[in-house]
């Protein structure tokens, strides 16, 4: 099946693997997935990411984090911009989380970023999504 946004879909299968309380999830590899779990994984939202496989055949393996009462570590994801709705923000306009609780990640000319290394280093880009 031909995937028009494989962020959004990245995005809701970790939705939909901790709603239903998996222990991991896989998908399919890219650059930018890897990118964005590597900052989930940074940030604290997930325990680890891993890849696995070669080629076309290769995956992105999620292991996703609970509290100890089994709360999600990730209680909320949002996609911001889409492929008919692009959304850029410069360095002043950089939106803040739930007054910094959470994360936005941006796609900018020096990778894949959150808010707050983005604000410090002064650069805005295309804001991908919201993690809280």
């Amino acid at each position: 099946m031909a995937v028009t946004d494989p962020i959004a879909d990245f995005l809701t299968r970790i939705r939909n693997a901790g709603m239903a309380k998996h222990d991991t999830v896989e998908m399919p590899h890219s650059k930018m997935k890897a990118e964005i779990a590597r900052i989930l994984r940074d940030e604290g939202y997930i325990r680890e990411y891993s890849e696995s496989g070669a080629g076309a055949e290769r995956k992105l393996v999620i292991e996703l984090k609970y509290g100890p009462d089994g709360q999600r570590g990730i209680l909320g994801l949002r996609r911001m911009s889409r492929p008919g709705r692009r959304v850029y923000r410069n360095k002043q306009d950089i939106p803040r989380v739930l007054d910094g609780l959470g994360v936005a990640i941006l796609s900018t000319s020096q990778g894949i970023l959150t808010d707050h290394t983005a604000r410090r280093r002064g650069i805005g880009g295309e804001v991908l999504c919201f993690v809280y």
